[in-house]
């Protein structure tokens, strides 16, 4: 079949159109990874004004054991580690937030809250009912958003006094509170609840140990699963962009540079933090 002139420059046009698509998919680039000299690393938190990852330290193979052996590691943006027990005195400590020059921490059934130009734990939020804290998000207000793996539900914490925000998940894990909403990671569904409560699914089909979850423009989101897998959320679609199940490396709560769009992520039983760039 003979096509005219005015056929094929279409034909080609779309061929670059779609090679232009294509090349536009979204990859993660490893750029470093830390020593293993980390203790169990479960969180990572991005400090842009200091220029420092905090990474919350569980140590040990017992994540929900009170043990007092938890710390939290300061690590460089180099990948190079600062202090592998900045902060002591905790149990197994997970999700971390930051808000004002303090970091909130779940630490099982409590929160610590760390005085960060002092270095030191200035209190401890206790949550009566709670069985399993694990992640953490800060809105801009200062109220604290906490899930209960265990008991799930999600906490907030205002002005210091815990209550029950949302019931009814199956296995709630990642929180965060972004432009006035808060997104929830509950086992293979990433949902979405407004100021009134109102619940909308943004995305289901996720493995299900669904752990941590950041904002990288827009609509698009970053989502990790502790079993070493990590995808691109964008509207209601999912894009898997790293797989390292083979390896036995975790891919626990992550932080996220938008700057940089460095994506940091803790490996868990292999105590390393390992950098990505999302290209």
């Amino acid at each position: 079949m003979k096509y005219s002139p005015r056929i094929l420059v279409l034909f080609s046009a779309l061929a670059v159109l779609g090679s232009g698509l294509h090349a536009k998919q979204s990859s993660l680039v490893k750029k470093w990874e830390t020593e293993p000299a980390l203790l169990t690393p479960e969180s990572v938190r991005f400090d842009g004004a200091r220029k420092v990852l905090y990474v919350s330290n569980v140590e040990g193979n017992e994540p929900w054991t009170k043990d007092g052996a938890g710390s939290i590691a300061k690590v460089g943006l180099d990948g190079k580690v600062i202090a592998v027990r900045w902060i002591t005195g905790l149990e197994a400590p997970k999700g971390i937030g930051l808000h004002k020059g303090k970091l909130y921490v779940a630490d099982i059934d409590r929160v610590a809250v760390i005085d960060i130009a002092k270095g030191a734990i200035e209190r401890f939020i206790e949550v009566p009912g709670s069985k399993r804290l694990n992640d953490v998000s800060v809105d801009k207000s200062g109220d604290v958003y906490v899930s209960d793996m265990g008991g799930t539900r999600i906490y907030v914490i205002k002005n210091g006094v815990p209550s029950v925000y949302l019931e009814g998940f199956k296995r709630p894990n990642g929180v965060l509170a972004h432009k006035g909403s808060l997104y929830v990671l509950d086992a293979e569904n990433l949902l979405k609840f407004e100021s009134d409560k109102s619940r909308e699914v943004v995305v289901s089909g996720l493995d299900p140990s669904s752990d941590g979850i950041e904002h990288v423009k827009g609509d698009e989101f970053l989502v990790t699963c502790w079993a070493g897998i990590i995808y691109l959320v964008k509207g209601g679609e999912k894009t898997q962009l790293l797989d390292t199940r083979a390896e036995k490396s975790n891919t626990a709560d992550i932080g996220y540079d938008a700057k940089t769009r460095t994506v940091y992520v803790p490996t868990f039983f292999k105590n390393s933090v390992a950098a990505y760039e999302l290209k």
